[in-house]
């Protein structure tokens, strides 16, 4: 794939850079989206009918079960180009920050440090009544587990519908989003708000945004350069570009 001159130049260039990615980077991993039909038992169910905090209180066993599922899907996810060659890219920027939608933990397996997760983390796991991390509890039987701290029941430590992102990492996210000098969204769909906010952000703020997706979204007519595929593909041929550019 040709990329542009400018792009390679700016990229080449930049002591700045902020990078969002979302579902579609994580789709080429396997791991199925929200969007996509479920399977199995859990065909009947919609994601937004199970992720809320009103389903936990109705019927946390259910929620729970969900919960392990969807871990054990992850689990068996690898990273993909796109993740290694943002752990690479990390290295190479003075000032790198990646901020993901994605709860897989994908990036960090791939070597990615410091990442901003806005929707949280389903590999975590927090206790309802305290909204705390809890790494380790008593295995007896009960569905889902109880806090060793509170005795209050254990959830997953993600983001769910009805719920709002956190306030820390929101913040961290917008500030590099208008600090940066090239901001890259990666793999979203730039429809799940507050995180779609981010590169209308940057742009705002001056930056140059790359979009790298296979299908137009709704920041492609704003973004500066635009360069559809699998982010598995392109975000590496790119970057080889950065590294090597042609004569």
């Amino acid at each position: 794939m040709k990329f542009p001159a400018e792009l390679i130049r700016q990229l080449a260039a930049a002591k700045s850079v902020a990078v969002l990615t979302g579902a579609g980077v994580s789709a080429e991993s396997g791991v199925p989206t929200y969007r996509d039909a479920q399977t199995g038992l859990w065909a009947k169910y919609r994601p937004q009918d199970l992720d809320t905090p009103d389903a936990f209180r109705r019927n946390p066993r259910l929620v729970w079960e969900w919960c392990v599922w969807r871990r054990n899907l992850m689990t068996r996810a690898a990273p993909n180009p796109a993740h290694f060659t943002l752990a690479e890219m990390q290295t190479r920027f003075p000032k790198f920050q990646l901020i993901t939608q994605n709860i897989d933990g994908l990036h960090q397996r791939a070597g990615s440090r410091d990442v901003i997760e806005l929707h949280g983390n389903l590999m975590r796991t927090k206790c309802f009544d305290e909204n705390t991390v809890v790494a380790d509890w008593a295995d007896t039987g009960e569905v889902p587990p109880r806090c060793p701290r509170c005795g209050g029941r254990l959830r997953p430590d993600i983001v769910w519908f009805d719920e709002p992102l956190p306030e820390a990492e929101l913040d961290r996210a917008l500030r590099a989003a208008t600090a940066c000098e090239i901001f890259l969204c990666i793999g979203s769909s730039v429809v799940v708000y507050p995180a779609a906010a981010l590169p209308f952000e940057a742009v705002r703020a001056g930056a140059t945004v790359v979009e790298i997706n296979p299908r137009p979204t709704p920041l492609t007519g704003h973004a500066h350069f635009v360069l559809p595929g699998a982010a598995g593909v392109v975000l590496p041929g790119l970057w080889a570009q950065i590294k090597s550019p042609p004569l």
